[in-house]
């Protein structure tokens, strides 16, 4: 989705052309357009490269929060091993995903974390865009207090799911809630320029199988807040031409998060 005309007045640059996010008000998040249905409406890869350099904001009783998308990756239903809903599985727990395209589909895993996907697609096609990271530009003292630190680049504060969850102060009261018109909503803001995107196998999904080599990661190149630069890769992704799933420090792939299968499952 292109910048409208004008959108340069309310001091709007994009993710990749700043060498730091600035720090806004609410009048100039108020100046910003929500993102309408027909944005999510559209095909899931296309929802997730367009969302990078979008809005996400929350408005809660402790203060307003908000980051700019600098990272994600997108999960394509039922025929995608990755996904939450791979083989058509439903159940309470995902079932947010199954409904209209325009909600915040939130999950609990690894017992500590909570992580926020972005439902696409029509009502029946449970798809999602998992946010992985976002650039701090509202709340940030609200946020360092949620994550219980002082010091630190303010790029750390949404950096990676669970941390970007644990910052913006979403949890599973607001599964369900609507981007449009919800305490947690969606702006449009000008889209990160194609020079500027990078894109790498999902991060944590190797029981995937060949889904855990496909490029669905899409991020700013140089942003700071970005979670983790792609993995060396294995042979099953250089047979593919593309990076392999990172690993944790034990050597474990890691499975933090996404819409895709978690041990909270």
């Amino acid at each position: 989705m292109r910048a409208r005309a004008g959108r340069a007045s309310h001091g709007w640059t994009p993710a990749a052309r700043q060498a730091r996010p600035p720090s806004v008000t609410e009048e100039t998040l108020r100046a910003l357009p929500v993102v309408g249905a027909a944005f999510v409406a559209q095909p899931t890869l296309r929802v997730a490269r367009a969302l990078l350099g979008k809005v996400l904001v929350h408005r809660s009783a402790a203060g307003t929060t908000a980051g700019r998308i600098v990272e994600v990756e997108a999960y394509r239903g039922p025929a995608d091993r990755a996904a939450h809903t791979a083989g058509g599985r439903r159940t309470p727990r995902n079932e947010v995903m199954w409904g209209p395209g325009g909600r915040l589909y939130v999950y609990f895993t690894y017992g500590m974390h909570y992580c926020c996907n972005v439902v696409t697609r029509a009502a029946g096609e449970p798809e999602a865009v998992l946010l992985r990271a976002l650039e701090p530009v509202a709340g940030i003292e609200l946020m360092r207090m949620r994550r219980g630190v002082d010091g630190g680049a303010d790029a750390r504060l949404c950096r990676g799911p669970g941390n970007l969850c644990r910052a913006m102060g979403i949890d599973r009261t607001l599964n369900g809630a609507d981007l449009r018109r919800s305490a947690v909503v969606l702006l449009d803001a000008p889209s990160v320029p194609a020079r500027a995107v990078a894109r790498s196998p999902r991060i944590g999904v190797a029981y995937a199988g060949r889904d855990a080599v496909l490029p669905w990661r899409f991020y700013v190149r140089d942003s700071p807040a970005v979670s983790r630069p792609p993995a060396a890769a294995h042979p099953a992704a250089r047979r593919n031409g593309q990076r392999a799933p990172a690993k944790t420090r034990a050597g474990r792939v890691r499975s933090t998060g996404a819409a895709g299968r978690s041990p909270s499952r």
